[in-house]
């Protein structure tokens, strides 16, 4: 329920509740996966407020998956970011949210989780990428399953040139056949995408030109839940799956490769074997924990 406080601010573009049903449809339609891609979907003034008190980045808040400092700054604290942010996360809980966002995508029963765990803001450098991934699928702090992606991007200024646009892929395993979707992640943008086991998205690597390494790729994640989900859709919980990205169009039969070639084909396989050797090392930590609860429960019978 709002506060009075937060019933005075108008957090989302009166204009798109006017085109709730238009949105919907294009959502349910959507390839290779349900998305909707909505502009100005912030009010102005909140669009504004939000950028200009857009967290600096972190050295601290930019640790990878794989345990090193990366060009990618996560904060999940937004109540701690500033006031204004403070009340757009006690907005994003609330039931005018949610019901808004449920009446775009037909999911009943969303929850915002309120830690915003690994979502938040997202600041991403020159040089950054975002292989292609499916995102895990359940909480398990809160036994809740993850249903939608939906992200606010922050950026004035951007060329699709520069990377860092948001890609659906219909099936990055599949390199030949894989159908991709783009869109630039310009200001006040809002994509809102399901979450499932073939929901593949990332982003290709930020190679801004060299005036213009003084801008970041800037957003807003909110991941929400429910408490269901329909049955054909659930598996086993699972981590975030990524898949390492193959070779550049480039590189083909025949040709000579330059160092810059080898050198990004190197990097490639020194990604791939970095994600391998982490899958790897999960792996043995599940075990060995269920082997020790085998061990206890021999223990104790």
């Amino acid at each position: 329920m709002f506060s009075k406080l937060l019933a005075q601010e108008i957090f989302v573009n009166p204009d798109v509740r006017k085109e709730i049903p238009k949105y919907r449809e294009k959502f349910l339609s959507a390839q290779p996966f349900k998305h909707v891609v909505i502009d100005n979907f912030l009010s102005a003034q909140m669009s504004e407020k939000v950028l200009e008190e857009f967290p600096s980045f972190n050295t601290k808040k930019a640790m990878n998956e794989l345990g090193y400092v990366a060009g990618k700054a996560v904060n999940e604290n937004l109540g701690s970011i500033s006031p204004t942010y403070d009340k757009l996360a006690s907005y994003l809980e609330s039931f005018d949210f949610l019901r808004l966002v449920e009446s775009i995508t037909n999911i009943k029963g969303l929850i915002t989780d309120y830690t915003f765990f690994g979502g938040g803001t997202h600041e991403n450098l020159h040089g950054q990428e975002l292989d292609p991934h499916v995102d895990f699928n359940y909480d398990e702090r809160n036994g809740y399953h993850r249903r939608l992606n939906l992200i606010i991007y922050l950026n004035k200024e951007w060329e699709s040139e520069w990377g860092g646009c948001l890609d659906l892929h219909s099936n990055p395993r599949s390199p030949e056949t894989d159908q991709v979707i783009s869109f630039l992640p310009t200001f006040n943008r809002c994509a809102i995408f399901e979450t499932n086991e073939y929901s593949w998205h990332g982003f290709r690597k930020i190679q801004l030109p060299e005036d213009k390494r003084h801008l970041s790729r800037k957003s807003l994640s909110i991941y929400l839940y429910s408490k269901e989900r329909p049955p054909e859709e659930i598996v086993a919980p699972h981590a975030t799956f990524y898949i390492s990205r193959w070779l550049p169009e480039r590189i083909q039969p025949g040709i000579v490769l330059s160092e810059k070639d080898f050198n990004e084909i190197r990097v490639l396989m020194k990604r791939r074997d970095d994600m391998i050797e982490f899958y790897q090392n999960r792996e043995l930590e599940t075990n060995a924990y269920i082997q020790g609860l085998r061990e206890e429960i021999k223990s104790l019978t």
